[in-house]
């Protein structure tokens, strides 16, 4: 099985100041708050004295992550239309199971209505009379 290799980039949707630690954390597969926990944590301890400088550093190097997908071209409607993360672990990124149960019962919801919509559509005696006549 072949493992996507991910790019560290900020993340400007999630980030509070620049998306330093967003980007981290989605690079890591981590909970963003962790990420922001540590950094805050080793600042205020005095071990990260040189945090401020790299995470400067960061924000400047970095590229963004919405730019970063522009050029690649995904589309904000893909980013939206993610899978549902299940996480098994307190740091892991990803919903709670039973929040992510909800949401991929409401997906499925959703998408039983537009088959509906679909169903109705085709079925229609308009949709067998426009397509008889476009065979004319």
């Amino acid at each position: 099985m072949t493992k996507i290799r991910k790019e560290l980039l900020r993340d400007d949707r999630n980030g509070k100041l620049a998306g330093v630690c967003a980007g981290i954390a989605d690079y890591f597969g981590w909970e963003v708050w962790l990420v922001r926990l540590i950094v805050v944590t080793s600042v205020l301890l005095g071990l990260g004295g040189l945090l401020p400088v790299l995470y400067v550093a960061a924000w400047f190097i970095l590229e963004k992550k919405s730019v970063h997908e522009a050029k690649k071209g995904f589309t904000e409607s893909a980013y939206d239309e993610r899978p549902v993360e299940v996480k098994t672990r307190v740091w892991q990124r990803g919903e709670v199971p039973k929040s992510a149960l909800h949401h991929l019962v409401n997906q499925f919801n959703s998408l039983e209505l537009r088959l509906r919509d679909m169903e109705t559509h085709v079925t229609s005696a308009k949709f067998q009379l426009n397509r008889e006549i476009s065979k004319l």
